[in-house]
């Protein structure tokens, strides 16, 4: 066979997938590739990752083995300089030449950066490449504020970095909306206000006029259009992309008006040795496509073009789906409503932060939608969409909340309807590999078809489809906690327990099911395994790896609010406080300017903390003999009390005493998901201790124990385990209902639904752990006693440790400097979270502010705005 060579100039994700399409199809090309970054293909949709942890080598998309399998010559950090189409050659910056017989040029695309004064000083960054991000991340660690050019997609993600490095945030964009090419002006409205509430200012309507620099030019500010002038000692430009396509235009093919290489159907060039695809590439219907999927369209279209085959591109899906700064952003379709006759059925909550939108035809089919604050519904809505097969449902309930008329499940999808627009594959391609080929999961399916393996935005639909599948066909149905572990959560535990797992690097090494990828694990497992390994007294949960694996309230110790400050909750047990313990609170809130209230768990709760407050508060909570309530975590949260027979002339039992017993007994128990418990002293029932997830009420006999109720969007009454019992065999009981629940439970599973969903039900429990019908009673009863045994108060061990107290930081390069996006007004005597308004109020009163910040106590009439 006579070796052709191929040169692909460019290394990024779409050249990666055109060399897996190129070898899956033939082997006679002698493929060399021409890299300008110095290290291999990685995933740039998940780049921002890189920020919060995730490795270079966990983003790249080429296995350690892929290139010398396939022969591919690699060379890094030498980009190409020069095409000669005449003598089909390419040269590289350190001189070398390479023929070929065909070339495919996958250059991408660069960042524009408006050519606004100042806009390349120090302290102005692009946001790309790796790189970028190490220079942005050195550049914050002297900077206090940042600014990002830009409100699209990568805009927001920047945005999203910087405030995760503790920096005030600002995001200008010159559109009258925040993604404005997404979303509408209704979507746009509530994304700006959920992104506000999270203390980032935004700026529409005006751009970027001028880059202030101080008098050794370095960035200290921003002057917009409109004449607003910002401080700003980082500033990113993130103002869209322009298609690379010098070495085209030098060697003389044809570029579109605004750029980009002209290509056919075929992804040829006006030279047919010549291909090109991706973001440089000004496909046949007059586009540049930004997205991956569309990129990796053109990737296979090339690679079947070169290996004989057949196929075209014309065009590609360009819905999207992500989540910005926590909120959730979907958009699909014909999602402004372009075609004629359409019309658009909407819903929007702004107190939930909602907004949906669907475009519907006049043929009742849906067009496109946007999705902002709840894009559960995108799985299914976007490849309605593109099927344009009737809808399974009325429009209307489509759009509405799940409490209020769900959409239809995948199962309304038609087979051919693309569930995975990346990689094209439709729900009949998902389910012939299930069906034919033996896929038992999600991993499975995603090594046979790809689906799933770019932006991954349609993993929670292949799971349905695979499960449904397999149900179908009458197989076990694999019920893996994601696509990093095939194991249930209950079977996670046991691996642990067993075993002896003390990190979760080990635990995917072992039994992930593919430790190569799934090292940065995701959201679902890392604080699932972060919990099971507490539940097991496997140390602090801010020591070494547990740290990473925490989510935000964890990771602080305290609950995060809507503005972007914590509250604090020191445990109160049984609701039974000394004056003293009163004061001490009182003088705290005072001193700080908390907002405080009583809650129904019969604690108080200190509102409006800033994270570099915490350690100070908690000090003094801990020296007055406080700990940690939990109320960030899962875990027991109160054991609720009524007086009882001590003060109460109806009660029969000492309610307080056994709540204060079992609610420091167990303290700090890690738990699927939290834990609520009361006691009664009477069958008056007070406390309402039949609504909690174990609950005890005092009989002249004894104690009666009740199971599984929560109250919530769906209470639910809980159900009674055992009566009469004394007082040791009530605590027995209750250590055993706990351990095996956080033994057998699913993720994130209240006792109720777990106690519903449990086989057997109510008298399976009861034989469990009254009878010990398993044999599994010791086991729990060592696992309780472990729990007491080795508990520590988590703040008061996080205060005796220097390393893990540097993460109270506002700004990790200046501790101490309160965040200054944090603000309060003043409301009945106290204070609240500022509204997004009142943000803008309150930047016209800089001097007040600057004097409230100084002020060391707020009360009564003399209550200021607080900015910290």
């Amino acid at each position: 066979m006579t070796v052709k060579h191929l040169v692909l100039i460019g290394h990024g994700m779409v050249g990666q997938r055109f060399l897996e399409a190129l070898t899956e199809r033939t082997p006679e090309w002698q493929v060399t590739v021409l890299a300008e970054e110095p290290r291999p293909a990685y995933d740039r949709v998940h780049l921002t990752s890189w920020f919060s942890g995730t490795s270079a080598e966990e983003l790249s998309l080429c296995s350690p083995g892929f290139v010398a399998e396939h022969g591919i010559d690699l060379r890094l950090g030498d980009p190409a300089t020069a095409v000669d189409r005449a003598a089909r050659t390419v040269t590289t910056a350190s001189g070398r030449t390479f023929p070929y017989d065909a070339l495919v040029l996958a250059t991408g695309s660069y960042p524009f950066v408006p050519p606004v004064p100042g806009h390349d000083a120090p302290g102005c960054h692009v946001y790309r490449t790796i790189e970028d991000l190490e220079a942005i991340r050195e550049g914050a660690r002297t900077a206090r504020t940042g600014a990002v050019i830009g409100g699209g997609l990568l805009g927001l993600e920047a945005a999203g970095a910087l405030q995760a490095m503790g920096l005030e945030t600002h995001v200008v964009e010159f559109a009258p909306r925040l993604m404005a090419l997404q979303v509408d002006d209704g979507g746009g409205a509530v994304l700006r206000r959920k992104i506000e509430e999270l203390g980032v200012a935004v700026h529409t309507g005006a751009g970027a006029q001028q880059v202030d620099t101080d008098d050794d030019g370095r960035t200290r500010g921003l002057t917009l259009s409109d004449g607003t002038a910002l401080a700003a000692d980082l500033v990113i430009f993130s103002a869209g992309v322009r298609p690379r396509d010098e070495l085209a235009r030098a060697c003389g093919l044809p570029v579109g008006e605004r750029g980009g290489i002209v290509v056919d159907d075929h992804c040829r060039t006006g030279d047919p040795a010549v291909l090109a695809i991706g973001e440089c590439a000004l496909a046949s219907d007059g586009r540049v496509y930004g997205l991956v999927a569309p990129g990796y369209a053109m990737a296979e279209t090339a690679a079947r073009h070169l290996s004989g085959g057949e196929g075209t591109f014309t065009g590609a899906d360009t819905s999207t789906k992500l989540k910005l700064l926590g909120v959730e952003v979907a958009s699909f379709g014909d999602a402004h409503g372009t075609t004629p006759g359409a019309l658009d059925v909407l819903y929007s909550s702004s107190r939930d932060g909602v907004y949906k939108k669907l475009v519907i035809g006049a043929d009742g089919a849906l067009l496109g939608g946007v999705l902002v604050g709840d894009a559960e519904a995108y799985g299914l809505l976007r490849p309605l969409a593109a099927s344009g097969t009737p809808l399974p449902a009325p429009p209307e309930q489509l759009v509405l909340p799940a409490s209020a008329g769900a959409p239809a499940g995948p199962v309304a999808l038609p087979d051919e309807a693309v569930v995975c627009s990346c990689h094209h594959v439709t729900k009949g391609a998902v389910r012939e590999a299930v069906r034919d080929t033996g896929c038992t999961s999600v991993p499975d399916v995603k090594k046979c078809t790809r689906a799933g393996t770019g932006c991954g935005s349609c993993i929670k639909m292949l799971g349905t489809i695979v499960n449904d599948e397999l149900a179908a066909t009458g197989a076990e149905v694999a019920r893996g906690l994601c696509e990093h572990f095939d194991r249930t959560r209950a079977e996670l535990y046991e691996i642990i327990r067993v075993k002896g797992i003390d990190s979760f690097s080990r635990l995917v090494d072992e039994h992930g099911t593919d430790p190569r990828r799934s090292g940065e694990g995701c959201d679902v497992c890392k604080p699932v395994v972060a919990s099971i390994l507490a539940s097991l007294g496997n140390g602090h949960i801010l020591d070494g790896e547990q740290a990473a694996l925490q989510d935000t309230n964890d990771h602080f110790l305290a609950n995060l609010q809507r503005n972007g400050s914590y509250s604090v909750v020191p445990r109160v047990p049984g609701g039974e406080i000394t004056p003293e313990g009163l004061i001490v609170i009182g003088e705290i809130a005072r001193d700080f300017g908390l907002y405080t209230k009583i809650t129904g768990g019969q604690r108080i709760d200190l509102f409006g903390a800033s994270v570099d407050q915490l350690p100070r508060i908690w000090q003094r909570l801990v020296d007055a003999g406080f700990e940690s309530g939990h109320a960030y975590g899962k875990a027991l949260r109160t054991v609720k009390s009524c007086v009882g027979e001590t003060w109460c002339r109806y009660g029969v039992q000492d309610s307080v005493g056994l709540a204060i017993e079992l609610e420091l007994r167990y303290r700090g128990l890690r738990a699927p998901h939290k834990l609520k418990s009361a006691v009664s002293g009477c069958a008056r029932e007070c406390a309402e201790a039949q609504s909690k997830d174990f609950g005890v009420i005092a009989t002249s006999d004894g104690w009666n124990l009740y199971v599984g109720g929560n109250g919530g969007a769906t209470p639910r009454h809980a159900d009674l385990l055992a009566s009469g019992l004394d007082r040791p065999t009530l605590i027995r009981t209750i250590d055993r209902f706990l351990m095996f629940y956080i033994r057998t439970a699913d993720r994130l599973e209240r006792t109720a639904p777990w106690l519903e969903r449990l086989e057997g039900g109510l008298d399976h429990l009861r034989a469990v752990v009254m009878d010990d019908a398993l044999g599994i009673c010791a086991d729990l009863d060592e696992l309780m006693n472990r729990h007491i045994e080795t508990y520590e108060d988590e703040w008061a061990a996080t205060l005796a440790d220097p390393e893990r107290l540097r993460r109270f930081a506002s700004f990790a390069n200046a501790p101490g400097t309160p965040d200054p996006t944090v603000r309060f007004v003043p409301e009945r005597g106290q204070i609240r979270p500022a509204l997004p308004h009142e943000h803008a109020r309150e930047h016209e009163r800089a001097p007040e502010r600057e004097q409230a910040r100084t002020t060391p106590v707020i009360a009564g009439a003399r209550l200021e705005v607080r900015a910290r």
